[in-house]
């Protein structure tokens, strides 16, 4: 049985293994990355490695994981706000431009993509976690709005999947092209969304919601 002492030892040693595979992975990329190279950043040995997470796909799972997330909680904070359906999409806007084309995060989308030819589990989970929930995370509020009185000119999950493509394209445009994606202005955000809004019918309406 393991007593508290170690439980704590290997909780940190885990902690410490997790940073320096995410800073590693993000750095040089998960197939030029070894195991060899995370023990050194992390300290300990190759033992402790394999005895916490089994080998380098193990140590992949949980960093990309544990930061990716989906904008449910940036939907609910935006939306918690109050204001307009037009003041919560700019407001939302900016946040998802921020945690999406955060560049660790681009780094591990990089690499679920070219882990997903090999491993379509991964990669299946982590558009679960990510993009999927995302998307019925912003069907539920504007549902929300139209259940409200909000009129749209499209039903929710339409108005979901395209408010959340206007991210998810740029996502995988830097991940591919690898940063050449210049202009990540307020000004360019703001009009992509205006765009939407007028698409969606939300222009002129002024139900605080």
């Amino acid at each position: 049985m393991i007593d508290r002492t170690e439980s704590s030892r290997l909780d940190r040693r885990k902690r410490a293994i997790i940073e320096a595979a995410r800073s590693l992975f993000v750095e040089q990329g998960f197939e030029q990355t070894t195991l060899s190279d995370i023990v050194d950043r992390a300290g300990g040995s190759l033992a402790t490695v394999y005895k916490l997470f089994g080998n380098k796909e193990g140590i992949l799972e949980v960093v990309v994981f544990e930061k990716a997330s989906s904008g449910a909680r940036l939907i609910h904070k935006a939306s918690a706000q109050g204001g307009t359906p037009v003041d919560i999409l700019h407001r939302l806007s900016e946040s998802f431009q921020a945690h999406f084309l955060d560049p660790e995060v681009i780094a591990l989308v990089r690499i679920v993509i070219a882990q997903s030819i090999s491993n379509t589990d991964f990669a299946q989970r982590f558009f679960e976690r990510t993009a999927s929930r995302t998307h019925d995370s912003l069907q539920q509020l504007f549902t929300a709005w139209k259940e409200s009185g909000v009129e749209m000119n499209a039903p929710p999950h339409i108005l979901a999947e395209l408010y959340l493509g206007l991210f998810v394209s740029d996502v995988h445009a830097e991940a591919i092209s690898h940063r050449m994606i210049t202009d990540k202005s307020l000004e360019r955000l703001h009009a992509k969304i205006e765009f939407f809004i007028a698409g969606a019918g939300l222009a002129n309406n002024q139900v605080i919601v």
